[in-house]
């Protein structure tokens, strides 16, 4: 049991594997972030509004948060490989479509939905892959470690390098390069083997899959409403509320039935696990929220280029960077629980910082230590909130876990861009900008507050005593 619970050591072509899996979280995090440092390139080429890009950037988030639960689920009944494998193909698919695009309503096509479809198959087995080929607690830490540290560069590095091929060349050349990635990681993922096989006699709901994405599409849709028309923000939210509680009473209706449903309902008796899922929700909100708000202010009120606006969010990416990356180091010193308030209190002051320099100074460089403090809070909690959740549950839950993980996250992702989207789009101004930030910082506390109430000291299965395999890791 001791030396389940030591590293274990890496198996042939795990580091090959290793790469492919964190190139795919980084090349879907970049895809929701680059497109910032393009809102005034796309929407002059296209004929469109800074809101009409704002939309088509939501809408991916949103595709990729609303299929994330049924894309979960898909990988037990179709293999993990597989799933992945599909959905980089489906990913690559919309990107050259994207950067072919004649109009928004391609561009959505692509983008927003193709690649959103493709991202909701292939990031669940990520995620599935890593928990079962590293089966104790540091090992898993160094690996979401390095996940984690190339998705949070893929969203905060994604304005620079957005910016650099949209300066040198076009935002059609991002599109094109996502599709070069996705190339590479075909080709390293050959190496990939399957630790579960698949179960073709796994039944599917359907049902659940439609009500749970629509739930989720009315909600977000509620919030983009928000700066056109208030009753029509509450119409939706509400319709999206009563959607998603048919969802779940549908799923206890068929586990009473001895029905399998899209998510099983004891996902949620798992206390550590749901306050886990809180931190990640939070934590993505703040970070595509922060992107989203300060791309638009720089670009739109400051009037800055694209390549402009990325040099300014090296500062997140170097912070962001240099914690994540740290992971497998913090997690052997310092509880789960530490590492994620500590997160929340270095984001928050961050936003604090930025918005006060912001306001009193000019320059560029204003922006600086409030999006290093940013990043290098993102860093720290990002990796623990997912081995917290990831850790709670068994193999056999492994697809559903992972698949409300990342949907929740996405989720989280999609409130950001449209929560500080829509504040700072109803009026671009230095008040509108501050608004958004401080909502952000608000809702950073909410996040506080979910890890204050973690367990101290980690879960028995998740320091990897019983690996993930012990029924006793979902009590």
């Amino acid at each position: 049991m001791a030396d389940r619970a030591g590293p274990t050591q890496a198996r042939p072509g795990q580091q090959r594997v290793l790469a492919a899996l964190a190139l795919a979280q980084f090349i879907c995090s970049f895809a929701g972030s680059n497109m910032n440092v393009m809102i005034n390139d796309i929407s002059k080429d296209l004929d469109t509004t800074v809101q009409g890009v704002q939309v088509a950037i939501t809408l991916f988030l949103l595709v990729m948060a609303a299929l994330m639960i049924p894309g979960g689920k898909l990988t037990d009944r179709y293999g993990r490989k597989r799933c992945f494998v599909v959905g980089l193909v489906v990913y690559a698919v919309g990107a050259l479509l994207s950067a072919a695009a004649p109009g928004l309503g391609v561009l959505i096509l692509g983008n927003s939905i193709l690649e959103g479809i493709g991202t909701a198959l292939l990031i669940p087995p990520v995620y599935i892959l890593t928990t079962l080929l590293y089966p104790d607690l540091t090992s898993r830490a160094r690996a979401f470690g390095i996940i984690m540290a190339l998705g949070g560069i893929g969203a905060a590095a994604g304005p620079l390098i957005g910016g650099l091929i949209t300066t040198g060349i076009s935002w059609r050349a991002a599109f094109v390069f996502q599709a070069l990635v996705i190339a590479l990681i075909v080709g390293l993922s050959r190496g990939i083997e399957d630790p579960l096989p698949p179960d073709p006699t796994r039944s599917f709901d359907t049902a659940g899959a439609v009500q749970s994405a629509a739930g989720l599409v009315l909600v977000v849709m509620g919030i983009l409403a928000a700066d056109n028309n208030v009753w029509l923000m509450i119409g939706l939210i509400a319709l999206g509320v009563l959607v998603l509680a048919w969802f779940f009473r549908s799923a206890r209706a068929k586990e009473r039935a001895g029905q399998e449903p899209l998510l099983s309902l004891g996902l949620f008796r798992n206390r550590t696990s749901n306050l886990g899922l809180i931190t990640q929700n939070v934590q993505w909100l703040l970070l595509m929220g922060t992107s989203f708000t300060v791309a638009a202010y720089l670009q739109v009120v400051r009037g800055y280029d694209a390549i402009q606006t990325g040099v300014i969010f090296t500062a997140a990416t170097l912070g962001l960077l240099l914690t994540s990356l740290s992971a497998e180091a913090l997690a052997r010193r310092l509880p789960q629980r530490t590492l994620i308030m500590t997160g929340f209190v270095l984001s928050v002051v961050g936003v604090a910082v930025l918005v006060g320099l912001v306001g009193g100074f000019s320059t560029g460089w204003a922006f600086v230590p409030g999006l290093l403090l940013i990043g290098l809070g993102l860093g720290v909690m990002l990796t623990p909130s997912v081995n917290v959740v990831q850790s709670s549950f068994p193999e056999d839950q492994q697809g559903e876990i992972s698949g409300l993980s990342r949907s929740v996250s996405n989720l989280g992702s999609s409130f950001g861009t449209a929560i500080a989207g829509t504040i700072l789009v109803s009026g671009l101004t230095t008040g509108a900008y501050a608004a958004a930030m401080i909502t952000l910082a608000v809702i950073g506390l909410g996040g506080f507050a979910a890890a204050a109430l973690l367990p101290g000291k980690p879960d028995r299965t998740a320091a990897g005593d019983t690996a993930v395999t012990a029924p006793g890791g979902h009590g």
